[in-house]
């Protein structure tokens, strides 16, 4: 692939397979490695699977209702806390990213009045589906040299703690914001992970990252509802949790601090010096662009146009998009949020103008 940009590199290439003996297990990671990059992930490791460290701290977390109305963190605590149960005799894990934006995208163009912003990963194709696929691809592939052997997909629906595989397998460190950051590729990544019961060996080129973090409180000090405290997020403040899994009227005392995010946000990530805006020459070749998949012209919403919306208009508007995980009433609920914060008058797009502010 000589001589191709790094986002052509990429592109999945499904001629291609997994060319290793089973028996040789070195050889086998770095032969699944090396298809994982293949395939268009920017950041591939092998994690152990034993229970995760910060056990205590999830339970805590929980326990203190810190993960708002997402009920289904409740469950299947046994699995989050420790991710070999996943799967029956599973072994280890390859653990992959795909970068959804970089140093270089980490501004944005000013927005307009009537305006809203989208969390960068949502502005491309959902990735749930375009990490499986490739994922799935690889399973298919690893199977075939060893079918006796079993895998599981996961990306972010499963009860997984993705982030501390990462970590585990060289890609990051889990930061004050509690997002997985990779010294010099920053934090816009999508992880997911292929549990195998293949006892998988980390190659010895495989880094152990420390937390760079350090006294910095960048993240802590910009969020503007103050959802960080040191390496936890209380979800009920984050704007991130409450435009997108909130499903019940917000809060009005953090409907300022929502300001112009109708779909996520990004603050702590943009603030982040991991993040800080660099040109595409100074970075890595594989940290210079984001995965073609996710690339899209949208970055932001017309919130007016959103109060006029149909359920047959949402579906047509964010097909293929991550942004069908908020329902239609949420997203004229937001709309509404930071149409007011902009002091830009809705009422005349409003089906119900009377209807208080959600």
């Amino acid at each position: 692939m000589a001589g191709l940009h790094p986002a052509e590199q990429r592109r999945p290439d499904h001629h291609r397979r997994i060319n290793s003996r089973v028996d040789d297990s070195s050889a086998l990671t770095q032969s699944l490695i090396t298809r994982a990059h293949e395939l268009g992930f920017a950041l591939t490791g092998i994690a152990t699977l034993e229970p995760i460290d910060r056990a205590p701290q999830l339970l805590d977390w929980l326990d203190q209702g810190k993960h708002g109305s997402m009920s289904w963190m409740e469950s299947h605590t046994d699995l989050r806390t420790d991710p070999g149960r996943i799967l029956d005799h599973a072994k280890s894990a390859l653990v992959v990213a795909d970068l959804y934006a970089t140093r270089a995208t980490n501004t944005d163009t000013p927005l307009k009045p009537g305006e809203g912003r989208i969390a960068r990963y949502a502005r491309g194709r959902d990735y749930h589906d375009t990490m499986k696929q490739r994922l799935h691809t690889l399973a298919d592939e690893l199977r075939a040299l060893a079918p006796d052997s079993d895998t599981k997909c996961v990306v972010d629906t499963a009860p997984v703690h993705e982030r501390e595989l990462a970590q585990r397998a060289g890609l990051g460190w889990i930061g004050k914001h509690t997002l997985l950051i990779h010294p010099k590729a920053g934090s816009y990544m999508l992880l997911g992970a292929l549990v195998t019961t293949l006892d998988l060996t980390p190659p010895s080129s495989q880094p152990t990252i420390t937390d760079h973090c350090g006294s910095c409180t960048r993240c802590i000090d910009a969020c503007p509802t103050h959802a960080i405290t040191p390496y936890s997020v209380d979800a009920t403040k984050c704007i991130a949790y409450l435009t997108i899994e909130h499903r019940t009227p917000i809060d009005p005392a953090l409907h300022e601090g929502i300001g112009d995010w109708a779909f996520g946000c990004d603050i702590c990530q943009e603030v982040c010096p991991h993040n800080s805006p660099r040109t595409p020459e100074s970075l890595d070749p594989n940290h210079r662009t984001p995965n073609p998949v996710y690339h899209s012209t949208r970055d932001r919403l017309d919130l007016r146009d959103i109060l006029t919306w149909t359920p047959e208009d949402r579906s047509r508007e964010l097909k293929g998009s991550a942004m069908k995980r908020s329902k239609l009433d949420m997203l004229k609920r937001n709309a509404m949020i930071v149409l007011k914060n902009q002091g830009v008058d809705f009422t005349s797009s409003c089906e119900h103008p009377t209807d208080p502010c959600p």
